[in-house]
């Protein structure tokens, strides 16, 4: 897709974080998830002005990818909010690692793909990831979010994925 190869996780919008990674493990066999509440987001800019976002979500191995359970804490505009209203749910994006972020997303807004939230997750942390959400929605009726592979999160993906290995579906959330 747009030559960002091939995605490294699917993410989705739920209402309550726990039951939906009940769910995931129940009906997809899914998992483990580790799940981060209140995740530090800074540097937020959405649409071209400062926002908030303030989310929590719970991360498993579906397979060969990862699967992404996102729960939108904010009451303001958000990316999460342009395609779902409180109390809604489904498919948000798709996620790719790319190896310059800003590239990327300049090479997308040529094609008509907006840049809709820049943002840095866990600033100053081990795992400190800066992040675009593009908005390919008319598209294909989702986001797009890019992040560059840093050590710290292929760390966290191998860590997720490792833990799926020889899964028995017991301790099914478990805390980043």
């Amino acid at each position: 897709m747009f030559g960002l190869g091939k995605p490294v996780q699917i993410a989705y919008v739920v209402n309550d974080l726990h039951s939906a990674v009940e769910e995931w493990v129940k009906n997809f066999q899914a998992g483990p998830f580790f799940v981060s509440e209140h995740i530090p987001i800074s540097e937020v800019i959405y649409r071209g002005a400062p926002g908030i976002y303030d989310h929590s979500n719970a991360c498993g191995q579906w397979g060969n990818i990862m699967v992404e359970l996102i729960q939108d804490h904010g009451s303001e505009l958000s990316v999460v909010r342009d395609l779902y209203p409180e109390g809604k749910t489904g498919l948000h994006h798709l996620a790719f690692f790319i190896n310059d972020i800003d590239e990327a997303t300049a090479n997308l807004d040529s094609l008509g793909f907006k840049l809709a939230m820049s943002a840095t997750a866990r600033p100053g942390q081990v795992g400190e990831t800066r992040f675009n959400f593009i908005d390919a929605v008319e598209l294909t009726g989702h986001f797009l979010e890019l992040y560059e592979p840093k050590e710290g999160l292929l760390s966290f993906y191998n860590r997720v994925q490792e833990a799926s290995f020889n899964w028995d579906g017991s301790n099914p959330i478990r805390v980043r």
